[in-house]
């Protein structure tokens, strides 16, 4: 499929419910649109220099509490834009169309609802919230104020994962109970390493980063790329690798939500001030199938084999396969990552002890053809995604809706961890069935004077 064509496949959505525009500012299909980047670390501007390359978006202001972060994405836009500490004078801006938000993890909700009741359409990373009720909140505002919501799960922009859903719906591999998510990677043994309080660095607004989360004093630790290692800011492994591979799962199974979670785990090995597991394993009940996510932060090889000459996603060997999904059904096994997916067939002879048509090997032949398909990552289709919709008021591939159900995910498992307690979910109510103490991790009291929404 040509670049022009895979676009314009997957703009063909519905149409946002009451597609007017808003407070903010009604574009043709060709008209310029303004983009503030809050959260202008790596992924905030890697993001970004994909959007730019979508014709006529600009960005013309950028938000960061870190001044050397918002100094950098200035200079990256050839000084042509405003840098503000502050990401609410972004909003209060009428030529900003739209604003990227790629903030830490408990950042991402607040922005979101306040950029949508500025009447700014957003591209969110993911996850789309630190707690549930945070997410929820984020897409009554979306509806509420008309607004495109966009979460960063750009395995939805991917032909690739789109042709898996066809394979698996169709019953092609067969009935599939089990599914295998998996993420592995190696800081043993130190992890992070340990570091002790100190003072805030120069251009450093550490308050306004805690924002609505506790106050603590600076830690080098809780900023910047290990903060997700907290529960703080995030969820570990779960939420910040886990939201892409669970998406996928809804995406190709054809699910919204499980009804039941379980997880055991702990930081086991990295003794470095983290706290968010090092081992994790979660089982999920869905409906008709199980799913094992396990992730391990001490070992970094992963699930699976690998196929001379297939690229994988994020390998170091040459034999690691560190990062995935896996569908097992009775036909075949389908395992996925970012950058393809190959199915290994199932011979036609059954296997096991008192097998009724048992056969050693598989001179019988195969219950279907072996497959391998190869892509790459999609976030500049996901970004351009994004941007049409913001000129044609259509839902994006990642709505808000769909990226808050995946997000739902990962939490259910860490409040799972946390209380030691096979949890029921209620997804209708969006509530965890007769369990006070679990339901209370549903959200966080938010810290003042930051509890805004």
């Amino acid at each position: 499929m040509q670049r022009r064509e895979f676009i314009h496949h997957i703009i063909g959505g519905a149409t946002v419910a009451s597609a007017g525009a808003g407070p903010g500012r009604i574009l043709g299909a060709n008209d310029r649109v303004n983009v503030a980047l809050i959260g202008c670390g790596g992924r905030g501007r890697y993001d970004a220099s994909l959007m730019r390359q979508v014709p006529n978006v600009d960005f013309v202001a950028f938000c960061d509490v870190y001044e050397p972060h918002a100094r950098a994405a200035k200079q990256w836009a050839d000084g042509r834009a405003e840098a503000y500490r502050d990401f609410r004078k972004a909003l209060d801006r009428k030529d900003v169309d739209a604003v990227l938000v790629a903030t830490p993890d408990h950042w991402h909700a607040t922005i979101t609802v306040l950029a949508c009741q500025a009447g700014k359409d957003v591209y969110v990373e993911k996850p789309l919230a630190h707690t549930i009720r945070e997410g929820r909140k984020t897409v009554d505002a979306a509806r509420r104020y008309n607004r495109v919501v966009q979460v960063g799960l750009q395995h939805r922009s991917a032909p690739h994962f789109r042709a898996a859903a066809q394979i698996v719906q169709s019953g092609k591999l067969g009935p599939v109970r089990f599914v295998r998510v998996w993420n592995y990677l190696n800081m043993y043994p130190d992890g992070m390493g340990r570091a002790e309080d100190s003072a805030v660095p120069p251009g450093l607004d550490w308050d306004f980063y805690l924002g609505p989360a506790p106050e603590v004093p600076f830690n080098k630790n809780r900023f910047l790329v290990t903060y997700r290692w907290f529960w703080d800011y995030a969820g570990g492994m779960a939420t910040d690798y886990g939201t892409h591979r669970f998406d996928s799962v809804h995406q190709i199974m054809g699910v919204d939500a499980p009804v039941a979670v379980t997880a055991f785990g702990g930081r086991y090995e990295l003794k470095d001030g983290g706290d968010t597991p090092d081992v994790l394993q979660i089982t999920y009940e869905y409906p008709g199938f199980v799913l094992s996510y396990e992730a391990s932060m001490i070992n970094g090889h992963g699930v699976g084999g690998r196929t001379a000459g297939f690229k994988n996603y994020l390998t170091r060997g040459a034999t690691d396969r560190p990062h995935g999904q896996a569908y097992y059904g009775t036909n075949g096994a389908l395992y996925a990552d970012r950058v393809g997916f190959e199915i290994y067939p199932e011979p036609r002879g059954e296997s096991g002890p008192g097998a009724l048509h048992a056969v050693e090997d598989a001179r019988a032949g195969y219950r279907m053809a072996a497959r391998h398909v190869q892509d790459t990552d999609r976030t500049d289709g996901h970004v351009k995604n994004f941007i049409d919709c913001v000129r044609s008021r259509q839902k994006p591939v990642a709505d808000v809706e769909i990226g808050h159900r995946s997000t739902i995910v990962p939490h259910l498992g860490n409040i799972a961890l946390r209380t030691g307690r096979r949890i029921r979910w209620d997804a209708a109510r969006e509530d965890i069935i007769d369990d006070p103490g679990a339901s209370a991790l549903l959200e966080r009291p938010a810290r003042k004077p930051w509890d805004l929404i």
